[in-house]
C-alpha cells in the first residue's frame, strides 16, 4: 500500500495522520462514488455509485455487494436516529428512506408544489429532523439527467419527519453541496462548492438558520472542490476538496490536506474504533486511519 502525502500547514495534522500512515484502496473500478455512510451496529459501509445507478455495501467479512439497484442515481446518504437509510437522488430529485420491511419511502420532493432540483447532501439531526442541500448538478449532464429546473434557486432545507413540513432554511449560497453540524448542534457548516467557500450558521431552538458567516476557504491544488463534509469527535472539520480532505479546527484555522491519489467526493468514519476513514474517489473506495476518532451517525 502506498504511504499517504500531507501538505502540513499546522503540527495539529499529524496528530490525525501518521506521516507513515497507507492510503488503501479497498475496491476500484467503479463509475462515480459516493456518499459513504457506516452502520455502526451492523458493521458496513452503504455508498452510492451515481453513474452505476446503484447503491453497494461493503465490509470486511463479506466484501462487495449491491444492497440497491436502480438507485435513481443516489447520492448522498445518511441513517436516521431509528438506523433507516436515508439517501438523496438526483434522477428523481426526492429524499427517500429505506424502512425495516425494504420498502422506499419517499420523504421530500417538491418545495411549494415544485419539483427540487437535486437533493446531493444530507444529514440528521439529534431530534429526528433532516437537513439537506439541493443544488442543481443531477439535472445536468455529468453525474445527472440534463432536464430543465423549475426552482429559480438552489437551497437547504430542513424536514421535519414527525408532520412532512419542508422549511427552506436558505437560498444565499451558490452551489449549495456538503453540510454537516457542530458537535452540540448550535452550528450548521454548509459549504459552496464554486465559490470554494465553508460557511456556518447558529442554529436556532426551533431549527431553522441565522447569522451566516465565512468560516474558511479551501486551498490548494488538485481535482476538486468542496464536497463531503463532517467533524470528528473533537470537533475538528474535514471537507472533501482541492487534491483531498481538507482539515480545520472548528474557529477554521488550516490544518492542512490529506493528499488523495484521485479526486475525493466524500468521506465517512467507520470500524470498531471509529479511527479508519473511507473516502469515496470516483472510480476507488479508500481507507485510511486517523489518530482522532469520529462520530457514529446514530
Amino acid at each position: 500500500m502506498p504511504r499517504i502525502e500531507l501538505d502540513i500547514h499546522d503540527p495539529g495534522l499529524t496528530e490525525i495522520f501518521a506521516t507513515d500512515g497507507e492510503f488503501e484502496t479497498v475496491v476500484s473500478g467503479l463509475k462515480f462514488l459516493e456518499g459513504p455512510a457506516w452502520h455502526p451496529y451492523e458493521g458496513h459501509l452503504r455508498f452510492s455509485d451515481i453513474l452505476g445507478n446503484s447503491t453497494l455495501q461493503w465490509s470486511d467479512g463479506d466484501g462487495l455487494s449491491i444492497y440497491r439497484r436502480n438507485s435513481h442515481m443516489a447520492n448522498g446518504n445518511t441513517y436516521d436516529r431509528q438506523g433507516r437509510l436515508l439517501s438523496c437522488h438526483h434522477a428523481s430529485s426526492c429524499v427517500t428512506r429505506m424502512d425495516d420491511d425494504e420498502t422506499m419511502t419517499v420523504l421530500a420532493s417538491h418545495f411549494q408544489g415544485v419539483e427540487l432540483n437535486s437533493p446531493n447532501d444530507i444529514v440528521v439531526k439529534s431530534d429526528g429532523s433532516i437537513y439537506f442541500s439541493d443544488p442543481p448538478f443531477g439535472r445536468e449532464a455529468k453525474v445527472g439527467i440534463p432536464r430543465e429546473f423549475q426552482l429559480d434557486f438552489n437551497g437547504v432545507y430542513r424536514l421535519d419527519q414527525a408532520n412532512a413540513a419542508l422549511t427552506l432554511l436558505t437560498s444565499a449560497l451558490n452551489r449549495p453541496n456538503g453540510l454537516c453540524f457542530s458537535r452540540d448542534e448550535s452550528l450548521l457548516y454548509i459549504n459552496d462548492s464554486p465559490e470554494y467557500k465553508i460557511h456556518v450558521f447558529d442554529v436556532e431552538a426551533d431549527g431553522s438558520l441565522a447569522n451566516q458567516r465565512l468560516l474558511a476557504r479551501t486551498q490548494g491544488d488538485g481535482p476538486g472542490v468542496p464536497d463531503g463534509m463532517k467533524i470528528d469527535s473533537e470537533g475538528n472539520l474535514y471537507c472533501c476538496a482541492q487534491g483531498g480532505l481538507h482539515v480545520f479546527k472548528s474557529d477554521g484555522t488550516f490544518l492542512g490536506r490529506l493528499l488523495s491519489p484521485m479526486q475525493v467526493t466524500n468521506f465517512t468514519w467507520g470500524g470498531d474504533d471509529m479511527r479508519s476513514i473511507y473516502l469515496t474517489g470516483i472510480t476507488t473506495l479508500y481507507r485510511v486511519r486517523t489518530g482522532i476518532a469520529g462520530t457514529p451517525l446514530f
